[in-house]
């Protein structure tokens, strides 16, 4: 009598934020051995192959097939097969695509496995300035300028460091919402461009940081001092 087959798994793979060298050995193992490739974006995801010199499969699954793919990719772990879930750059699923396949698979006992990596996140907290034992992460803001701002003013009442993220081409925009609603002389920290040949960190307040990027367009992530401890300079 012939066993049933047991599910496959999916492999959560952490690719570079930047710089292709940042790519462990786990992640290219799996990257090749996987059945195939899930991305963001087929343009994107076919880049990072060929850099990576990995020959696979992709399919795509992002917010605009995300129902539909997330069933046919449950089906095909049902069935046996093991996929690798990547997005565009960094740690999936993290302010990325794929929150709904990692509920459904976890609903139907299929086995998801992190292949921990690169993280702009993470790299951005470890040359942080600010004392990070707590903080809020606020991810990325509403992009009309009145919701963004709501959203500042809630937030800070918080007690707590804020790292927010936001497109490259609001970067200026989001540092003058930060000024209006902390002042020119909140204490910050851009961190931009992290592993590339342009990466650009500045610590220091607000108000100075904005004359040197202002009308610049860099993928970032911002730390806000928002502790009422008052900082020594």
């Amino acid at each position: 009598m012939t066993s049933k087959k047991s599910a496959g798994i999916l492999y959560v793979v952490a690719t570079p934020i930047g710089n292709i060298e940042d790519i462990s050995l786990r992640a290219l193992r799996i990257l090749k051995i996987a059945d195939a490739v899930i991305c963001e974006e087929f343009k994107q995801g076919s880049r990072l192959l060929k850099k990576l010199k990995v020959d696979n499969k992709l399919i795509c699954l992002n917010e605009h097939n995300e129902a539909e793919s997330v069933q046919n990719i449950l089906i095909d772990l049902m069935q046996g097969k093991s996929y690798a879930l990547i997005s565009d750059c960094g740690t999936p699923v993290f302010a990325d695509p794929g929150q709904l396949l990692i509920s459904t698979l976890t609903e139907m006992n299929i086995k998801v496995v992190p292949i921990p990596g690169p993280s702009s996140l993470m790299a951005a907290l470890s040359v942080c300035s600010i004392l990070m034992d707590q903080f809020m992460f606020v991810g990325f803001l509403p992009p009309k300028s009145d919701k963004r701002l709501n959203t500042l003013n809630r937030i800070k009442g918080q007690n707590l460091p804020l790292v927010v993220m936001d497109t490259p081409y609001r970067m200026t925009r989001l540092l003058e919402d930060v000024i209006q609603v902390f002042g020119k002389n909140k204490y910050v920290c851009l961190a931009c461009d992290l592993t590339l040949p342009k990466e650009l960190i500045l610590h220091g307040q607000v108000g100075d940081i904005i004359k040197r990027v202002s009308g610049q367009k860099k993928e970032f992530i911002l730390i806000i001092d928002n502790r009422k401890t008052q900082r020594r300079n």
